[in-house]
């Protein structure tokens, strides 16, 4: 496993870093540098993580500071990162593997990683009073979009993935529009103009099975994975009537088969209504 360890990061230094615009301080190591941003975006304080550390490594992204070599380089640490013991260090390298995946950047490797970590993470917290936010399916969603969105990916890779973790049994709750995120993940994912209709569709069978089968013997309430399943595919009914954005701010698209996927989810979700 590829690791990047070190001394903790300072925010302050990176803070200073930001209000500078971001630019490269002069004189520096720009792959160390980058390696000190990518150790921070695993340490278990938020203010390290999820602070001014993680904003200037997407800058630095954004504008290609971080050319294509070094990008390629931190994807193969991020995706490592989903072996990685600690969960903070899990959720937040789908987060820095989208924003590479953004720029155009994809090593089949890392689909296979995250294909295995996505529907397997166990820790779904959306935020932790001490860790902060770790919020792993909704990152997750985000790297499921983009990669469903790649012309390498097959397209009907990233829903039947999708699919997959809303059948993962779990007892935690999405509390934090984790559903909303994956919903709208799916739904730019069926705007690929190369998905078929029954790649449209079909990533669905799994859970109309699923809903069709109703509570397990025994158990008085709604499995918490079925509640979350529920409503993350009432939101993509939405998504799939009104259109999705692909990027923020930017216009609503059309699904691809947008009246067939509607179709399809009515009648995989009629069996959950009709139990109540």
């Amino acid at each position: 496993m590829t690791t990047i360890d070190g001394p903790r990061v300072d925010p302050a230094r990176w803070q200073r870093v930001y209000e500078n615009d971001c630019a490269v301080p002069a004189g520096a190591d720009l792959p160390a540098l980058v390696d000190e941003l990518a150790g921070a975006l695993r340490d278990p304080d938020p203010e390290v993580r999820d602070g001014y550390p993680y904003v200037v490594l997407r800058t630095w992204i954004e504008r290609d500071v971080v050319d294509g070599p070094l990008r390629v380089r931190l994807g193969t640490v991020m995706a490592d990162r989903f072996e990685d013991p600690e969960v903070q260090a899990r959720a937040f390298a789908p987060l820095v593997l989208d924003m590479i995946v953004r720029r155009g950047d994809l090593d089949p490797a890392w689909t296979a990683a995250f294909r295995r970590w996505y529907p397997a993470e166990e820790d779904l917290r959306g935020h932790d009073p001490e860790v902060g936010w770790l919020h792993a399916v909704a990152h997750g969603a985000d790297l499921l979009g983009t990669l469903g969105l790649h012309p390498e990916v097959p397209p009907a890779d990233m829903p039947a993935l999708a699919a997959a973790r809303l059948l993962s049994p779990t007892d935690e709750l999405f509390a934090q529009q984790e559903d909303d995120r994956l919903a709208q993940a799916v739904a730019r994912c069926l705007t690929r103009p190369d998905l078929t209709e029954a790649e449209a569709t079909g990533w669905l069978d799994p859970l109309g099975a699923h809903f069709a089968a109703g509570r397990p013997p025994g158990v008085p309430t709604t499995p918490a994975h079925t509640s979350n399943a529920l409503r993350t595919l009432r939101m993509l009914y939405l998504l799939a009537d009104l259109g999705v954005r692909l990027h923020r701010g930017g216009p609503r698209v059309r699904l691809h088969h947008a009246a067939a996927v509607k179709r399809r989810l009515a009648e995989v979700l009629e069996p959950a209504f009709q139990a109540y």
